[in-house]
């Protein structure tokens, strides 16, 4: 006798299915768009605040939603998953139909589209709001949907650094300020650089599952320690820009301020060279930490902005 799904039982599935925990990431690259507007004096305008973080949250709930679908096969070939990897669980298990974690991505999707447009037609910060919310939009459908599935063509580490740390402060200045400035891209810089680590790091468990799904990710393409390789020269690559970003504008404070996080970049770095990634009790201490330090160096970023301000 099969037990009946209470629905407070798939309302939590529906929840868990687009691991919201992951959308903290959203808030803190639009803030880091915001703070570094409010530096070069642009004053606070709360609708595109309020509506652009709507239209960012929302494309973003839509990726987890989307990915969960069009990367169900891959999921249920995975023998690893651990709680930063691998998928929420909540399909694979059977606690929702996959038409469910689709339909609400398409929902999503219609409402960040939605914010975007009252962006444009009734905020009107600059010409430039549609494309910047558009092209996010676009792209995040196509990390994992077919025909493009550009997470599985060894480009979705790049997608994703290009998404959140690159574009999401872009959209938040540009919001601010209805102006393009080459500032949020030197502050993203280094962002991006530990942003392909940490996708890296999150992958290393997958590899296997995702070899045999068809899905080529860098750790797949290149092997676990060529990815590992590409992993440590990321987090050199995101210390060592620093000094000429501080010669192309990046304030010193800022970049000073990105430094905080070196001694974790190392620790994990080194971690990493040792073979934790193929080591099944580190993986999720790696992507934990991998995480950590995103969220870290874009939030260090955030507060010396603020204190530039004088907010310190």
């Amino acid at each position: 006798m099969t037990a009946t799904v209470t629905l407070p039982a798939r309302i939590l599935s529906l929840v868990r299915l687009g691991r919201p925990l992951y959308l903290a990431g959203g808030f803190l690259m639009h803030g880091l768009g915001v703070a570094m507007a409010l530096y070069t004096g642009a004053p606070l305008n709360l609708p595109a605040l309020l509506w652009g973080q709507a239209a960012i949250t929302a494309i973003q709930w839509m990726t987890h939603y989307s990915n969960e679908f069009f990367d169900l096969a891959t999921d249920r070939t995975n023998r690893s998953p651990t709680r930063w990897a691998g998928g929420s669980r909540v399909l694979t298990d059977g606690h929702l139909s996959p038409q469910v974690a689709l339909r609400t991505a398409v929902v999503l999707g219609a409402l960040g589209l939605g914010a975007a447009s009252v962006l444009t037609l009734a905020v009107r910060p600059g010409p430039f709001t549609l494309p910047l919310l558009i092209l996010p939009l676009l792209l995040a459908w196509a990390y994992s949907a077919p025909p493009v599935r550009l997470e599985a063509r060894g480009l979705g580490e790049l997608t994703v650094a290009v998404l959140v740390p690159r574009m999401t402060p872009l959209v938040g200045f540009y919001l601010q300020t209805g102006q393009l400035s080459p500032l949020p891209l030197l502050a993203a810089a280094p962002l991006c650089c530990i942003q392909i680590a940490t996708q890296l790091a999150t992958e290393f468990p997958d590899a296997i599952g995702d070899a045999a799904a068809g899905k080529r990710t860098l750790v797949v393409r290149l092997g676990g320690a060529g990815a590992a390789r590409l992993h440590n020269l990321a987090l050199l690559a995101a210390y060592a820009l620093l000094p000429p970003l501080i010669l192309a504008g990046l304030p010193p404070l800022v970049a000073a301020s990105a430094c905080l996080s070196g001694p974790v970049a190392a620790w994990q770095g080194w971690r990493v060279g040792r073979g934790a990634w193929a080591n099944p009790a580190r993986w999720n201490s790696l992507a934990l930490w991998g995480i950590g330090l995103i969220m870290g160096t874009a939030g260090a970023e955030t507060l010396a902005f603020l204190w530039l301000l004088g907010w310190g």
